[in-house]
């Protein structure tokens, strides 16, 4: 058996005008851009990465901008809702933040013991922060954010199902166990410390996800290079059709769409943000696969303004 998942590599999300979401996730949540590329399965789209200082996994937040998309429905066969995780004394400095920058929150509520403020981003993807004692210390990106408060990186997902069954056993196959558990939500913990939490959440009565503005596009699990075809063939045995490995520069990637529709990425840890750019440089520029490079020209004709923050 291949080693145990240690939690999120990176969640990636459908967003519509690319401007209004570099300036929230940037300026408001403090994150950093790390990467500014094209989705390559469609090269007329943004790929827009959001980070620590480097974009290390369990940290990255991605986002296919759609210019004038429109909005999806949150439902079942999706993540609904992408957790952060915050230090605990930082809640309060949070909730006055998202007051004062007009940010669609709601007041902190509790779950399994932890303060959670619910909030939505311009194109209302459901976000939370969760407050941590345990909370990493991290690599904050310098940014508007001080480091004392900034996001440490994921506290994990919440996938919204008909049926939890079939992907509470592939999750226990991943290495994740079952902790907690409330009116329809199941808790799953993972061994790490970002990203290692999956919320189960039940319902077979909620309406069926559409993709859109606003919703969840795939969440991606970390694992090793060596690690990689042996995921590929757990998720055979529990009768999935994985996709080949994929090479997608910063890493490779296997998909596979779960019983439950949810569509799971594992990608691996390395080799990271920085193979291509120098970590002070993150982000400045377009970059591009070398296997892309050769269409630039158009690429980059195609793609609306984008201006970096500084």
């Amino acid at each position: 058996m291949p080693t145990d998942v240690p939690g999120i590599h990176h969640v990636t999300a459908i967003a519509s005008d690319p401007g209004p979401n570099l300036e929230f996730f940037t300026e408001t949540l403090g994150l950093r851009l790390v990467k500014r590329s094209v989705n390559q399965d469609d090269v007329s789209v943004y790929h827009l990465f959001y980070g620590d200082r480097s974009g290390s996994p369990g940290t990255s937040m991605t986002l296919f901008p759609y210019t004038g998309a429109r909005r999806g429905r949150v439902g079942t066969g999706q993540v609904s809702t992408v957790s952060f995780l915050i230090p605990e004394e930082s809640l309060d400095y949070w909730v006055d933040r998202f007051d004062e920058r007009g940010v669609d929150a709601d007041e902190p509520r509790e779950r399994f013991g932890d303060a959670v403020v619910p909030f939505r981003d311009p194109d209302g993807l459901p976000l939370e922060l969760v407050a941590r004692e345990d909370a990493a210390s991290g690599d904050p990106p310098k940014g508007s954010v001080p480091d004392e408060h900034a996001i440490r990186g994921f506290f994990g997902v919440t996938l919204s199902l008909a049926s939890a069954g079939p992907t509470a056993t592939l999750l226990k196959a991943m290495g994740y166990r079952e902790t907690e558990s409330e009116r329809g939500r199941s808790r799953y913990e993972s061994s790490g410390d970002l990203g290692y939490v999956v919320d189960l959440l039940e319902d077979p009565q909620a309406p069926r996800g559409r993709p859109g503005a606003g919703t969840v596009h795939h969440v991606a699990f970390r694992v090793t290079e060596d690690d990689q075809s042996e995921w590929r063939d757990v998720l055979m045995e529990h009768g999935l059709r994985p996709t080949e490995i994929i090479d997608r520069k910063w890493f490779e990637s296997v998909y596979a769409r779960t019983e439950g529709g949810v569509l799971f990425e594992f990608a691996t840890e390395s080799p990271g943000y920085t193979v291509d750019e120098d970590i002070d440089a993150l982000g400045e520029r377009l970059v591009l696969p070398e296997w892309l490079e050769d269409r630039r020209d158009e690429i980059e004709a195609g793609l609306p303004d984008l201006q970096t923050q500084g």
